[in-house]
């Protein structure tokens, strides 16, 4: 079975900065998209960043220019640097992996625990 292992959240203060990390376990072969994607109370679950395999990323308007996604394939590792954080910025943040190979299978899409990440003065 393949799971995802998030950690790096917390509290920050407004312009300060935090790195997440997220790590997919289990005999994986390849892992096409990795991303980020956030929920605050009473809200969706929104994009917040997505890189493939290849190394393409993809960002959500509201963090483009301040948060940087990246990935290690060796270690089936996903990373979101996230700099000059807003209140805005408040929400539980999921890890997520889509289109997974591995000896137990194929899986279509794959959620993190979430972690939460709390931005305050």
């Amino acid at each position: 079975q393949v799971q995802l292992v998030e950690s790096g959240g917390g509290l920050v203060q407004p312009g300060g900065s935090l790195r997440l990390s997220c790590a997919a376990s289990g005999s994986i072969f390849s892992i096409n998209t990795m991303g980020w994607y956030r929920q605050a109370p009473g809200k969706q679950r929104d994009l917040v960043a997505t890189i493939t395999s290849f190394g393409s990323t993809n960002y959500g308007d509201s963090v483009k220019g301040r948060f940087t996604i990246s990935r290690d394939n060796a270690k089936n590792t996903v990373y979101l640097q996230m700099n000059s954080l807003k209140p805005e910025d408040t929400a539980v943040y999921y890890c997520n992996a889509e289109d997974v190979r591995g000896r137990g299978g194929s899986f279509s899409r794959v959620w993190g625990q979430g972690t939460q990440v709390t931005v305050s003065s």
